[in-house]
């Protein structure tokens, strides 16, 4: 990947980190039930295992498992970073800040648990229908 693709993924993951950052305001999502937490949490889990098909499907096989390396990456890495800062530093929890809010927590793990396994499924998936069509055995080996 060019480092002008890595750029654009890191503004990304630091953009929508902002987003999550005011929509949280007040108190970084604080005012809200654990419930209401767990419900927001699961209903975010499944848009991003659909955003990881849409993403995934979209390019090509060979680069599939290395772009769902760096998706991983650039949306967990810069948020559990900025979470840091933002709730360890800036609101002096430490690194209590990792249970105190764990429905962010949570997500510096489930990316790399969701893209994956969608690419390799995807990729497995792409391999089966080569074979059923009566393609050769293995389709990346020309």
């Amino acid at each position: 990947m060019h480092i002008r693709k890595h750029l654009g993924l890191l503004l990304q993951g630091v953009s929508v980190w902002g987003a999550f950052w005011l929509a949280g305001l007040p108190a970084y999502y604080q005012q809200y039930s654990n419930v209401a937490l767990a419900i927001a949490c699961i209903l975010l889990s499944v848009a991003i295992s659909l955003a990881a098909i849409v993403m995934l499907r979209s390019c090509r096989e060979d680069k599939r498992m290395s772009r769902a390396f760096w998706l991983s990456f650039y949306y967990t890495v810069p948020f559990a970073a900025l979470d840091a800062l933002y709730c360890g530093w800036y609101l002096g929890h430490g690194a209590r800040f990792l249970t105190m809010y764990w429905y962010l927590t949570i997500f510096y793990i489930t990316p790399w648990l969701t893209f994956m396994p969608t690419a390799a499924l995807l990729s497995r998936s792409t391999w089966q229908a080569a074979v059923a069509a009566g393609g050769r055995a293995d389709p990346r080996v020309s």
